[in-house]
């Protein structure tokens, strides 16, 4: 009896030093006002990334047999089943090849001029709004660090009244302010890595661009049947 007592108490006394595990959300909110801001961008950061995701995958899908289609048309002459295949179709390789089709009859250096016109256009719509990520992967990790530097000056002020403040509450005091800073530089290198992966997406696309177009300006110089 008196043994399952003292195991009784040994582990009681064991679960009363273990430490208490703090969840996520509770060690974010000791960050102070300035974890606000922060969320928000995080915020920004995962809705344009979602956003232009959606609008990249899209643009990159086109029926693998659509320039071959095209090729058949034109050198058969059907230009007018051409166009309307490629104004039909929504994409950005299909616009391009749209406008070509609506130059047939011009010099080939005009033609390739209002592509290529017509491929920065659309790249630009693939562009739009990627620069905010690049933002946020910059200004994100600067509001960390102000956050933290904002918190220790009110912190060096307080322990001004303090006579002979611990190491213990220095460190846990020191702890709480740098969590803006750690905060900050992981929502930057998310967005960072977004803006990245994006960028690279973009070029494949704009590729896939340049490559049509050039098909397109070997088509026109075959033969016609």
């Amino acid at each position: 009896m008196f043994d399952i007592l003292l195991q009784a108490d040994t582990t009681a006394a064991a679960a009363a030093a273990a430490p208490k595990v703090e969840s996520v959300w509770s060690m974010l909110a000791k960050g102070g006002p300035l974890m606000i801001p922060l969320f928000l961008l995080f915020a920004l950061a995962v809705f344009f990334f979602i956003e232009r995701l959606i609008v990249i995958n899209k643009a990159g899908k086109i029926a693998d047999n659509f320039m071959s289609i095209i090729r058949d048309q034109v050198v058969s002459g059907n230009i007018t089943a051409a166009r309307s295949l490629a104004k039909n179709t929504d994409n950005p390789v299909a616009r391009i090849i749209d406008k070509g089709i609506q130059r047939i009859g011009k010099p080939i250096d005009a033609i390739e001029k209002s592509m290529e016109n017509v491929g920065k256009l659309e790249t630009y719509k693939l562009e739009k709004n990627l620069a905010i990520l690049s933002v946020i992967a910059r200004i994100a990790p600067l509001f960390g660090f102000v956050g933290t530097i904002v918190g220790l000056v009110l912190l060096l002020k307080e322990f001004a009244t303090i006579s002979n403040p611990s190491v213990g509450q220095i460190a846990d005091a020191m702890y709480v302010k740098l969590i803006t800073s750690a905060t900050g530089i992981i929502i930057g290198i998310l967005a960072y890595l977004g803006y990245s992966y994006l960028d690279t997406q973009i070029n494949r696309s704009a590729n896939k661009m340049e490559s049509a177009s050039s098909e397109f300006i070997d088509i026109l110089q075959e033969p016609t049947k």
